[in-house]
């Protein structure tokens, strides 16, 4: 057979135009890399110029967010060029962002806010990658139907 009769899920995908759904869920991808890199910038300045327990810690945590926002920055442009490996590591970062998110809604603080605002990202952004559309546009298909011809 040939590639156009038995196309790869990267090509089969890349037929028609993006959905928005799909556009939306990289934004929001981006967006919570763009946060871990800010927070993990953040950390760093605090632990350089404040007065943290053990600097050491502070740094390598700030290493360690900025490190971890690669997942869904590299996740958000796999979504953005229709990538079907793309979904995976961004719906992790939406589930691992519902932790942190939690946490600062038990907050008795200004943090409260932050809580609701990364728990709506987190939660619209999971809602956006699972949706059929999402996984139709990206070429996943379900288990049994590898032999399926796409659409």
């Amino acid at each position: 057979m040939s590639s156009e009769q038995n196309p790869t899920p990267d090509i089969a995908a890349a037929d028609g135009p993006r959905p928005r759904r799909l556009t939306y869920a990289a934004a929001l991808a981006a967006l919570e890399g763009l946060a871990l890199v800010v927070a993990g910038v953040w950390v760093l300045v605090l632990g350089i110029t404040g007065e943290p327990d053990d600097r050491q810690q502070a740094v390598t945590l700030a290493i360690t967010l900025v490190v971890l926002a690669l997942l869904p920055l590299l996740a958000a442009r796999g979504l953005l060029l229709r990538r079907g490996w793309s979904r995976g590591p961004a719906v992790i970062t939406s589930i691992m962002a519902l932790v942190p998110a939690y946490s600062l809604l038990q907050a008795d603080s200004i943090a409260v806010p932050a809580g609701i605002v990364l728990a709506v990202v987190a939660v619209t952004s999971l809602v956006l990658l699972l949706s059929p559309a999402t996984t139709r546009a990206l070429g996943i298909r379900g288990p049994g139907r590898a032999q399926e011809p796409t659409r």
